[in-house]
């Protein structure tokens, strides 16, 4: 394998980047509150507008590794151009769509379209910025999609009760239209080829899936993904059916979105400055106190931290993971990217299937308590496996 072309000399996503990730986690994160409306309007049962939003997270994670191998073949800024132009025609169709059907085929599309926005980005950024300060570049991309998750998951109910659920999937496909056009003037940074026999996307695979320490990366994300993607969306339920509103209970949820930007930004001060680990142990902690809170009484004040928590939790130990993720092969930067994303989409899924029945009986004390014992093993082998790489990775001294 060839090694990594130089980067591109930045400190930070470019603007056009982070407006098209706060796009990308916006649609992604409006349509929950919008289901029972679909549902009412579309004169269909709830299970059935469900569908609408399950299709999307579906194709939003298993198209992860396509976009990702796109990407080191043809381009960062193309992929994500032809991307969000597919967000945008999808999204319009949408909001034209009449019946449920036709609905869940152009949501499934939309999610397809949108989910190369954020993985490729951190292969962006992890082209163009150098390691010293990745992680601080992450994060404010992080912090952007963190902002769409808050507004989303606060207003997308909101708009949709007021005006009406067709706006908000129209707005985002707009946005996505202006993001495309606007990210054309991005430079396209240097990709390092991969050599050896076969087709380039073999080859990309290979140099992905035959690395030990990629593989640890992913597993960790699968993990990752299950405690908290898998978890954290019982805490809605959760205090459902402890007899509060649908409305109060996405307004708690609300918070972790918060907590995820304000956190994000305390990631950056701190990044280069702490050693991952020790971020990735911070990181854990939070992940582990947050759910354990909850496992002890499901109130609107223990959601409402919990879910502040595992911003923070996020913040920390998944930012460290994402950069861990960027710099493992970086010759298949954005094919390893990809793979970290599927794995955390999968491992959510699989999760959530396996808390349903838990979750169904009211179990939720064993749900939560559960997430928050496994947070502990995974900060665990985590922080000790990053640390190793990092002693690995340094450069040994030379014999005089």
């Amino acid at each position: 394998m060839n090694s990594p072309a130089s980067p591109v000399s930045l400190t930070g996503p470019p603007l056009a980047l982070s407006v098209s990730s706060f796009v990308s986690s916006f649609d992604r994160f409006a349509v929950s509150p919008m289901l029972v409306l679909i549902a009412v309007d579309l004169d269909v049962p709830l299970s059935a507008a469900v569908a609408a939003a399950s299709g999307y997270y579906l194709a939003y994670g298993l198209t992860q590794p396509l976009w990702g191998l796109l990407s080191d073949r043809f381009g960062r800024v193309r992929v994500m151009r032809v991307a969000l132009f597919g967000a945008a025609l999808a999204g319009v169709a949408s909001a034209l769509m009449p019946v449920i059907g036709a609905l869940v085929v152009a949501r499934v599309v939309t999610g397809a379209c949108f989910g190369a926005v954020i993985p490729t980005g951190l292969t962006y950024v992890g082209d163009t910025v150098r390691p010293a300060v990745r992680q601080r570049a992450l994060t404010d991309l992080m912090a952007a999609a963190a902002l769409g998750t808050a507004l989303a998951t606060g207003l997308g109910g909101v708009v949709a009760g007021l005006v009406d659920w067709r706006v908000a999937f129209t707005v985002p496909a707009v946005c996505a239209l202006v993001c495309a056009l606007t990210l054309g003037s991005l430079p396209e940074p240097p990709r390092a080829r991969v050599e050896g026999a076969g087709l380039g996307a073999a080859r990309y695979l290979g140099a992905v899936l035959g690395h030990g320490w990629a593989l640890l990366v992913f597993g960790l994300a699968f993990v990752e993904g299950a405690i908290m993607l898998g978890a954290m969306p019982f805490l809605a339920t959760a205090l459902e059916h402890a007899g509060y509103a649908a409305a109060v209970a996405g307004l708690a949820i609300t918070a972790y979105g918060l907590g995820l930007w304000s956190f994000a930004k305390l990631v950056k001060r701190l990044a280069g400055r702490w050693p991952a680990p020790a971020l990735m142990t911070v990181g854990g902690a939070q992940l582990a106190a947050g759910f354990l809170l909850v496992s002890l009484h499901v109130g609107m004040v223990t959601v409402a931290v919990t879910a502040l928590l595992l911003g923070g939790g996020w913040s920390f130990l998944h930012s460290s993971l994402q950069t861990w993720a960027t710099s493992v092969v970086p010759e298949a930067r954005g094919t390893a990217i990809a793979f970290f994303a599927c794995a955390l989409f999968v491992g959510s899924a699989v999760a959530s299937w396996v808390a349903g029945p838990l979750a169904e009986h009211g179990r939720y004390a064993l749900l939560f308590g559960l997430a928050s014992a496994a947070a502990i093993p995974l900060t665990a082998v985590a922080a000790l496996t990053r640390r190793r790489y990092g002693l690995l990775e340094r450069p040994q001294p030379q014999p005089e």
